[in-house]
């Protein structure tokens, strides 16, 4: 296939950005292998429990749910984001906030395909409260409030330190092992936090552009939103009563 030409563009632009197509074909190439190699993992080891979640009912009572029951409508593989909104954090992680944003959007189609749920180590209602005024109405909200999953996992350390870590788990004749982890971010140190970059579109778009992605990192509260104009109403009457 010849390059594109686009008006008016010098020579030099176009002898180097026909380097750059070479260099985004190998990319290309390199994802699509990496990808063949995941989907060509053994088993991992078995579920070590059956977990107990809690959610939301429609009805707004809690209730429980086993990771065994995530696995719905005869697909076999679970994706399992763990979302860093400890107990003892005052706030939601911004990373963990803007990724969820946009897997939200994708995830009538994502579960199309296989299952999806995100678990935060908050108590339910406390997550559930932060997803709604998220506008996450796609993403099925679990806490692991009284299970160990995120510490079996990698999603939480032994000092209940929240990280962020995405599980895959299949189904295999009734049985539950685990697939795939995001171990990328353990890695080396210039994989975190943006180790799940390949999925997010926010990272994928800036890199497109002169500016690229540089030292910036999204904040929990976008300008203008809600949760943004209630914190600065809220600093407003602090300083009125001092």
């Amino acid at each position: 296939m010849a390059p594109l030409t686009f008006p008016n563009e010098p020579p030099e632009y176009r002898h180097a950005r026909n380097e750059l197509a070479k260099a985004e074909l190998d990319l290309k190439r390199q994802v699509d292998r990496t990808a063949a190699l995941r989907r060509q993992l053994p088993l991992g080891g078995p579920l070590k429990a059956d977990y107990v979640f809690e959610e939301l009912g429609k009805n707004g009572r809690v209730r429980k749910v086993r990771l065994s029951e995530l696995f719905e409508n005869g697909k076999d593989t679970l994706f399992l984001y763990s979302f860093m909104y400890g107990p003892k954090m005052k706030e939601a992680c911004p990373m963990c906030s803007s990724f969820l944003d946009g897997i939200n959007g994708n995830a009538p189609h994502i579960m199309q395909r296989i299952n999806l749920a995100v678990v935060a180590r908050s108590p339910i209602k406390r997550a559930a409260k932060f997803a709604k005024a998220r506008g996450w109405n796609n993403l099925r909200m679990l806490s692991s409030a009284r299970n160990s999953y995120n510490l079996d996992y990698f999603g939480e350390t032994a000092d209940g330190d929240q990280d962020t870590m995405a599980n895959v788990f299949v189904r295999r004749a009734g049985k539950i092992y685990h697939f795939w982890g995001t171990e990328k971010q353990y890695l080396t140190p210039e994989s975190n936090p943006c180790h799940l970059d390949t999925m997010w579109p926010l990272w994928n778009v800036l890199d497109a552009t002169p500016e690229g992605r540089g030292d910036w990192y999204p904040p929990l509260n976008l300008p203008g939103s809600t949760r943004s104009a209630t914190a600065k109403k809220r600093k407003r009457a602090a300083r009125k009563r001092r």
